[in-house]
């Protein structure tokens, strides 16, 4: 699988940048239509692919993911090694880098980014650097990460947005009496190493990054990227408004092309209809607490009930109406090409008579009136829930879709003010630690704000962490997507590629399987 990924990735990049053939152009601005707002631009405080896929081109990362997602390569730390006992990682930082606003990077810079990311009072992503010790600055070049414990995924945690190096004496000076405070304030105008560099923002509206002339990469024709001279991102959340503005030329690339359109927009000649390798998986959260926000009893607080609207889903036939058959059913809450996933049956195959008989046993006989949350304009979110809301009305299950926009609903959601909710999720790094943190380790976020927790789950985890057999680390994986399959607050539907159409005139760019959008080496053809 992973060789097949490895090949298709390289297939793909081999496409959009015509095999290097075309010699680059510098300069102009690429246009490109989100489906959402970006909420808040700090790394290590956010929780959402809205931020993180912009924070990747603002902020550079000591070690930065491949191409293909499948390891890391040198980013602000030209080499990396690890102790045999595995106790420590010596990192050597690059020569003459430089933040946005023309400041040096510096050893310090490193070490306070790497603590404040690590602080177990920051943020959802501590846990993955959670091992690291003490960071010690051994000269101006050299920073070494004394590890608590041997921690087999460390590096590929260095190459994570919550990683990326920001400028300690810029932070801290700052307005606000706390960190929070502080981040708040620094994220309104934020000053990161990576290739672009903040400009402005319209909040809802648009926002506007410049090329950062300090950038440290070198491109093709041998001068620092990025190519562009800036990336207009214009926020269209309606996804027939996205496809018009790329059809009439108004924008240069857009994201989330619903699956029904793929087709078209593939056989459109001024169009490039991609569909990027990617460890995508799209699903319904449930929150599993025993009473609502409202106070009302929550149905969905019951095993029984949870396993009964998965086995009342047909998620091939949400694959067909949904994605056109470009899906396929998931096999565990990771995705399948996700280290240590197990499983390749598809997950509760569609039963509406055991789905009847489970919530008789839970006490539901005549089924119950709930609701999902979801992004109006949507297609695909709507989609589905269109799909379920009749499956589900033959077991007896009558479900309300509660349009809301991303803000809100990121609100509710975060405050446990929710029934289920559409969503997607797609690794940040090549490993199961950060997938399984955020959906089933209950002390990062109650396991995707459901509520859920499981205690054998939890210790599982968190010897996975220090366990530096790969055989036994799988073993503990292994038990962990058993567990979750059975009892966990995931409805599972299917895996996706990322789809984004592009004009014909644009080369160099790429979405990659850790959902990065890569903005660096694009450029604009005449």
């Amino acid at each position: 699988m992973r060789m097949l990924l490895r090949a298709a990735v390289a297939a793909v990049l081999l496409a959009g940048t015509s095999a290097a053939a075309l010699a680059v152009e510098r300069g102009g601005e690429m246009r490109y239509g989100r489906y959402a707002d970006s909420l808040f631009l700090d790394p290590v405080l956010n929780d959402a692919n809205v931020d993180i896929w912009i924070l990747t081109n603002l902020y550079d990362t000591l070690l930065q993911p491949s191409a293909d997602g499948l390891s890391v390569e040198p980013g602000l730390a030209t080499a990396w090694t690890v102790s045999d006992d595995g106790l420590s990682v010596t990192l050597t930082l690059r020569e003459g880098t430089k933040f946005s606003d023309g400041k040096p990077i510096t050893a310090e810079d490193v070490k306070w980014s790497l603590d404040r990311a690590r602080n177990p009072k920051n943020g959802a992503w501590n846990s993955l650097v959670a091992s690291i010790g003490e960071v010690v600055v051994q000269d101006p070049k050299t920073v070494v990460l004394k590890l608590q414990h041997p921690d087999p995924a460390i590096t590929a945690a260095l190459s994570t947005f919550n990683t990326g190096i920001m400028p300690k004496a810029a932070f801290e000076a700052t307005p606000g009496a706390t960190d929070d405070e502080k981040a708040h304030a620094f994220a309104e105008h934020p000053i990161g190493s990576g290739p672009f560099a903040f400009d402005k923002w319209e909040r809802g509206s648009s926002m506007h990054l410049v090329r950062n002339p300090y950038y440290w990469k070198q491109g093709e024709d041998g001068k620092p990227l990025p190519y562009l001279d800036g990336v207009d991102f214009q926020i269209i959340p309606d996804d027939a408004t996205r496809i018009l503005k790329l059809q009439s030329g108004e924008l240069d690339g857009a994201e989330f092309i619903p699956y029904a359109r793929v087709a078209e927009l593939q056989a459109d000649p001024d169009l490039q209809m991609q569909l990027y390798p990617s460890t995508r998986v799209q699903y319904i959260v449930t929150n599993v607490r025993p009473k609502l926000a409202d106070g009302s009893d929550n149905p969905l607080a019951k095993e029984k009930v949870r396993q009964a609207l998965n086995y009342a889903i047909d998620k091939d036939a949400i694959i067909q109406i949904v994605t056109h058959g470009i899906g396929k059913p998931q096999t565990s809450y990771m995705a399948s090409t996700t280290l240590y996933h197990t499983g390749d049956a598809p997950l509760y195959p569609v039963d509406a008579a055991k789905a009847k008989q489970l919530l008789t046993e839970a006490g539901y006989p005549d089924g119950f009136s709930t609701s999902v949350m979801a992004l109006p304009g949507n297609q695909d979110q709507l989609g589905i829930g269109a799909a379920v809301q009749q499956m589900w009305a033959a077991v007896g299950v009558k479900l309300e879709i509660d349009q809301v926009d991303n803000a809100t609903l990121t609100d509710r959601y975060r405050k446990g003010n929710f029934s289920m909710r559409m969503a997607a999720w797609t690794d940040d790094l090549n490993d199961p630690s950060e997938i399984t943190s955020y959906f089933a380790y209950s002390p990062v976020i109650d396991a995707l704000h459901s509520g859920w927790k499981n205690e054998e789950v939890d210790k599982l985890f968190e010897a996975s962490q220090k366990e530096s057999d790969p055989k036994k680390r799988a073993e503990d994986y292994a038990q962990i997507q058993k567990i979750y399959t059975a009892s966990g607050p995931v409805l599972y539907l299917y895996e996706t590629p990322y789809p984004v159409a592009l004009r014909k005139n644009v080369q160099g760019f790429v979405q990659i399987p850790l959902g990065n959008n890569i903005f660096a080496g694009a450029y604009l053809t005449k």
